[in-house]
């Protein structure tokens, strides 16, 4: 599909629980005339800490570079965990522009601010240690994630993210999620906005604030989602995972379909003879 603008953020490539091959998925199916990453899109604190960086991740930056290459506008805004990029604002590589934040007109007319949003995250700016700390329990909530939950299956039970619930708890710590969205839609209407475009908390939301619009990208690490804008300036939340479930879905009952069809005509040849 063709949209006007993408907005994505916290890819975390080079770690292992960025969905590569699920973003890879999304950006075969969508083009735009702009696309804007909106921070963490590759995870320079887990790259500090030892290479990992498959095959999959390589290809999501070469689907990147290729976009930009065929004439897509490319905006990288960077985050905290690819803080090192901000020494590199207003440089251009392959067809990318680094930038510090954006100033989005959607076909509309309305303005956005579009940041990642760490600056207004009291952990990463008073207290990085805990960050990091939180960052890496993160990471092993991740990984236990896979074992967690192949218990619950077993048992029934669904789906449950272990590595969502410790991130909450972390930022519980300092009475911070519950603010953040209005700290942000503050800012942007202290700057004559109408509205803000951001990440950093890999909690995927559009919603009205006092008047102002918010919306966040998620991520590709759990929830897999972006945010598009059609041609007629509309404004959406796309849940990739939640798309990707119905198709297969829809390739598993057209399969049952058509052996349910087969099934029958052997049946029927069956009563012939």
């Amino acid at each position: 599909m063709r949209y006007r603008t993408l907005f994505l953020s916290d890819i975390h490539l080079g770690t292992r629980g960025c969905q590569a091959a699920m973003l890879l998925d999304f950006l075969s199916h969508h083009e735009a005339d702009e696309i804007y990453l909106v921070g963490d899109i590759v995870d320079g604190w887990r790259l500090r800490r030892g290479w990992f960086f498959p095959q999959s991740h390589n290809d999501v930056v070469s689907a990147l570079l290729g976009k930009a290459h065929n004439g897509t506008r490319i905006f990288y805004i960077p985050g905290n965990h690819d803080e090192v990029m901000r020494d590199y604002l207003g440089t251009h590589f392959g067809g990318v522009e680094v930038v510090r934040t954006a100033d989005f007109t959607s076909a509309t007319g309305k303005r956005f601010l579009v940041t990642h949003g760490d600056q207004f995250d009291n952990i990463v700016v008073n207290a990085k240690w805990l960050a990091l700390l939180g960052d890496r329990a993160y990471e092993t909530a991740l990984w236990l994630n896979t074992w967690v939950n192949r218990a619950r299956r077993l048992w029934g039970g669904q789906y449950w993210s272990l590595s969502n619930w410790a991130k909450q708890q972390v930022k519980r710590a300092v009475n911070y999620i519950s603010e953040y969205e209005a700290v942000l839609t503050d800012d942007a209407r202290r700057g004559g906005y109408d509205g803000v475009i951001c990440g950093h908390i890999h909690k995927a939301n559009k919603t009205e604030i006092k008047g102002l619009t918010y919306l966040n990208c998620g991520d590709w690490v759990e929830s897999c989602t972006a945010i598009v804008e059609h041609p007629n300036g509309q404004l959406d939340l796309v849940d990739w995972a939640a798309r990707l479930r119905q198709r297969k879905a829809l390739r598993a009952g057209r399969a049952a379909s058509v052996n349910g069809k087969k099934s029958r005509r052997k049946s029927r040849e069956k009563e012939i003879v």
